[in-house]
């Protein structure tokens, strides 16, 4: 599974560690860990697999990403809203997949499509307790411990992004070149993606290892010209790529 940084916040990839004692167990896999609204649906479905030798009992939760004027976004809890004013609800709340199995959250929108929002989603297996939302008994509750009983040391649980574009959405990027630097701004109303981007040695041949970086609306990203270096990426806005590169002249 790739991992790497999600430009909207530092703090948008989750792992979270919980204390338990068992070598194999559950291992989740969220598949991509970027998913879009289009304009248009009200609904999404990501499937999480189980790619462990355990039953995964798994907690969904949803927390907004609010960007109001300071560099990291504030969080807004979803779950603990009442249920009318709940912009994204995650059905089911609780999944429980088998092992090497699957199961897909559905994810339905219900707020405003007048800009771009953000929400966190986090799927954190446990190990479920009696009388719990898991609605097990007492008898399949010590039977999973002693599935677990070989010494799982944690069960790792994931966080993915979800975007909601606007109704109206509208790609507008413009690149500049001044002041020894080229500068990719995104002028629209919908997150831009820079896909593969590559900073390549042209005399040795090498390339860094490609990245990935988002542009909110209203953001911007900068690469400085250097002798002998060319910077290569694809910039994605919604459907359509193009293949772009800068070097210095």
């Amino acid at each position: 599974m790739h991992r790497f940084t999600f430009h909207l916040s530092p703090l948008l990839f989750v792992a979270l560690m919980l204390p338990w004692f068992a070598q194999a167990g559950p291992q989740l896999d969220v598949g991509t860990l970027y998913d879009y609204l289009e304009p248009g649906k009200g609904t999404y479905a990501k499937r999480i697999y189980n790619r462990g030798d355990s039953t995964a009992f798994v907690k969904v939760s949803v927390l907004e990403l609010v960007y109001d004027g300071q560099a990291e976004p504030r969080e807004v809890d979803i779950d603990e809203l009442p249920f009318d004013q709940r912009s994204v609800v995650a059905s089911p709340a609780r999944m429980i997949i088998p092992a090497r199995g699957m199961q897909a959250v559905r994810l339905l929108y219900r707020g405003e499509r007048n800009q771009e929002r953000y929400y966190r989603l986090r799927f954190v297996p446990v190990v479920p307790e009696q009388d719990d939302s898991f609605a097990l008994d007492k008898t399949e509750l010590d039977a999973y411990r002693k599935e677990l009983s070989a010494g799982v040391q944690f069960l790792a649980g994931y966080g993915t992004i979800l975007i909601t574009k606007p109704a109206a959405t509208q790609y507008q990027t413009s690149i500049e070149q001044a002041g020894g630097k080229w500068t990719v701004r995104n002028e629209g109303n919908a997150t831009v993606l820079l896909d593969n981007v590559q900073v390549c040695v042209l005399n040795e041949e090498e390339c860094e290892p490609p990245a990935k970086h988002h542009l909110r609306p209203g953001r911007k990203r900068e690469f400085v010209e250097k002798p002998g270096v060319e910077y290569r990426f694809e910039l994605v806005e919604g459907d359509a790529r193009k293949a772009m590169s800068f070097k210095a002249e």
